[in-house]
């Protein structure tokens, strides 16, 4: 990919214009948390504009110095971390190889390996007389769940410490260390004696450390999205051209492969070949399939001195070219960089834990080590008792319930809601669901079937069975979409077709079909280029004449989808503003819109600028874009919340946060908007649950007043609280 951010212009390529950036390739980020370690430290050196991605390993900030781009290499190299590339270098290598999956593969291991460990743990706590509880197995179990979560979390909290701006790692590793600190001190002062049962913690240890395991994986599983989008991407683009080259006055026909194809070299396109990069025809013609860039099903007729596409496929027709964009210039290279762009400027949700953890660790650690000394200095305790007391506190405010908060909901609400046939990508999307007020749908695939059907037949000449018919046998000698829709719109008349015989049929690309009966009468069908030079109503889809004359025209529509208009109606009925936003023409888009009741329609819209509309959108209010082409892919990306139908594009699929499976009615729409909203409301409610049961506890704690017996019921008590509100979603009444 490359090195230079910039905005997708048509007129303007991405390597022309000014660099406003620079971009910093980080190795050894490996969660929102080391992201956020890093954002904080350059922003507090005064770094403007600074966004991290730990996905991807990218650190941007705004266009400085090369002097202050060394003091964020040497800042970001001081917390661990280890900087590989950077934009302003004379030699810019290519980054190395996103390590998402290993990633995603390694918090899988440390998930299962913890879970078999914790799991037996969590057992005797609620099943004493079943399941064996000694202090000494307890702490045999909960020894490796602990090594694991000090060597995942104690990293991050450690650099986060070093940086200034500890983060929930910090709270997690604090909390599940002294838990099992507490434990270990009370198995070594108590053991024996039936007392040591009230000092065991070893169950919170490991749990805090599993749950919060959990939560690391689905994020993973949801953000692998990205790199998978950009792979697919690159897939759709050729991989070789046949370059036409002239050798001492021959002519000859070389295969190359596309990065080596410069501009103005002359190509070769036939029948099957992706067009390999944006180039004019300069001799023959072709009719192209479009839909990776367009979105549109109907390929399109491309003659001498038009321009193509690159990646975009030749389905009938060959061709010479000259090449005009190559490399990072052709429009899927933008697209690419555009998705890309979308998803890095995307600002990360910040889970509630995040948000207050800057004042809830020190809080708890400072109110922790001020209990110690009320009890030593103050009430004369034992050092012995002041210490059990200070670590009481921490015990009681160990973020348990808060790691339960989270993944027991979202595991609950993603179960409801793929039963229904929607597929969500993580918990983000809830959060983002539960705000959206404005939902941007595409035209075709989306509110439309993308199958056509004829909507009228205009007869000038003949009777309607007569011309009925000679629309079919004309179109059985097409395989052009629009004849076989058709052929199949009037299949009740292929018998009464056969009536035409024809002495000779030949079909002009892009244009349409001639043919000559065995009276020498010559009938043409076709588009409207057939007849654009003597007829002026150019409105119509096909054209049908006999012996140069106008009989009969017909206009094709693509059909709605069923529930479009009732979905429509129901997302204004709720107050949000419904936009659609398409590549098609404007009459159809027109016609669409105000079959479902849509008001406010932008037509004949390229990928860029279906980005800035959606851009300008979200920042006006948390935007969802449902849509299901390539050309969407951006778009979706960019949005709030990206929706995508299963039968999309797998770009788009990949770009979605929100898969509907059900596509062929879109109500289902407005079932995934409610399970969202459902389950970020039990999510709030869990997290308030949480954070109550510590204000609540830790003074308590502080006072003394606390056993850790006590603290334990309540603590195990929070917890069914939390798991039984993210169960009650199973079954609980959600209406959109």
């Amino acid at each position: 990919m490359g090195w230079i951010r910039g905005i997708y212009t048509d007129s303007i390529p991405l390597q022309s214009q000014m660099e406003k950036e620079i971009l910093l390739q980080v190795q050894g980020m490996d969660c929102a948390n080391c992201a956020q370690t890093i954002t904080r430290t350059l922003q507090k050196s005064g770094f403007e504009e600074v966004r991290v991605d730990f996905l991807s390993g990218e650190v941007n900030f705004e266009f400085v110095e090369a002097k202050k781009v060394d003091q964020a290499i040497q800042e970001i190299n001081g917390l661990g971390y280890k900087v590989v590339g950077r934009s302003d270098a004379v030699d810019k290598a290519e980054p190395p190889d996103n390590e998402s999956e290993h990633d995603h593969k390694n918090v899988k291991l440390k998930f299962v390996i913890s879970s078999l460990f914790t799991l037996p743990l969590l057992l005797h706590m609620f099943l004493p007389n079943l399941i064996p509880g000694s202090p000494y197995l307890q702490l045999l179990l909960c020894t490796p769940v602990i090594i694991i979560g000090i060597r995942h979390f104690g990293v991050s909290a450690w650099k986060s410490i070093r940086a200034g701006v500890p983060n929930m790692d910090v709270l997690i590793a604090v909390g599940s260390l002294a838990a099992f600190i507490y434990s270990c001190a009370g198995l070594i002062q108590f053991s024996g004696t039936p007392e040591v049962h009230n000092y065991l913690f070893f169950e919170t240890a490991a749990t805090i450390i599993t749950l919060v395991l959990l939560g690391n994986l689905i994020e993973k599983q949801s953000v692998h999205r990205t790199t998978s989008a950009i792979r697919d991407l690159h897939r759709l683009q050729a991989s070789k051209a046949r370059k036409i080259v002239i050798d001492n006055a021959v002519e000859l026909i070389e295969e190359t492969s596309i990065s080596e194809i410069q501009k103005g070299d002359i190509l070769l396109v036939n029948t099957g070949d992706r067009i390999p990069v944006d180039g004019i025809i300069l001799r023959g013609s072709g009719l192209i399939d479009e839909s990776v860039i367009t979105g549109e099903s109907m390929p399109v007729s491309k003659e001498e001195g038009q321009s193509v596409t690159g990646s975009t496929l030749v389905s009938e027709g060959s061709f010479r070219m000259r090449a005009e964009r190559v490399g990072k210039e052709t429009t899927l290279s933008q697209i690419i960089e555009m998705v890309k762009l979308a998803q890095h400027s995307k600002p990360p949700i910040q889970q509630l834990g995040d948000k207050i953890s800057a004042i809830f660790v020190p809080a708890v650690i400072g109110i922790s080590v001020i209990t110690f000394f009320i009890c030593f200095l103050a009430v004369h305790l034992s050092v012995s008792k002041s210490l059990m007391n200070a670590i009481a506190v921490l015990v009681i405010s160990c973020p348990c319930a808060m790691g339960l908060a989270t993944p027991t909901a979202v595991m609950v609400g993603l179960g409801r809601a793929a039963k229904k046939g929607i597929l969500i990508k993580g918990g983000n999307t809830l959060e983002s669901f539960s705000k959206i007020s404005t939902v941007v749908f595409d035209k075709t695939g989306t509110l439309t079937t993308g199958r056509f059907k004829i909507s009228n037949i205009t007869i000038h000449k003949g009777d309607e069975i007569t011309i009925r018919s000679l629309i079919v046998a004309l179109e059985k000698n097409s395989s052009h979409p629009i004849g076989k829709s058709l052929v199949n719109e009037l299949r009740e008349h292929e018998i009464t077709s056969n009536n035409f015989q024809w002495k000779s049929v030949t079909e002009d690309k892009g244009i349409g079909i001639n043919a000559t009966d065995s009276e020498g009468n010559l009938y043409s069908i076709g588009s409207f280029v057939m007849v654009k030079h003597f007829y002026k109503d150019l409105s119509h889809t096909i054209y049908l004449l006999k012996n140069n004359e106008l009989i009969a025209t017909a206009d094709l529509t693509d059909e709605l989808k069923p529930g479009a208009k009732e979905t429509v109606d129901a997302l204004k009925q709720k107050g949000i503003k419904v936009i659609l936003v398409s590549g098609d023409r404007k009459s159809v888009c027109e016609r669409v819109a105000a079959e479902v009741g849509i008001e406010h329609v932008y037509s004949e819209q390229l990928p860029g600028e279906k980005l800035s509309l959606i851009d300008s959108f979200v920042k006006v209010s948390p935007t969802a874009m449902v849509g299901d082409g390539i050309n969407d892919a951006p778009a979706l990306t960019k949005a709030s919340i990206g929706v995508s139908m299963s039968n999309a594009t797998d770009v788009a699929i990949q770009s979605a946060q929100v898969i509907l499976l059900h596509q062929e009615d879109l109500r289902i729409l407005l079932e995934a908007i409610a399970v969202g909203k459902a389950t970020y409301q039990t999510i709030r409610q869990n997290l308030f649950w949480a954070f109550f049961y510590n204000i609540i506890a830790i003074p308590i704690a502080a006072a003394g007043f606390l056993s850790p017996m006590i603290g334990a019921l309540s603590m195990a008590f929070s917890d069914v609280v939390v798991i039984g509100n993210s169960i009650r979603l199973r079954s609980k009444r959600i209406d959109f």
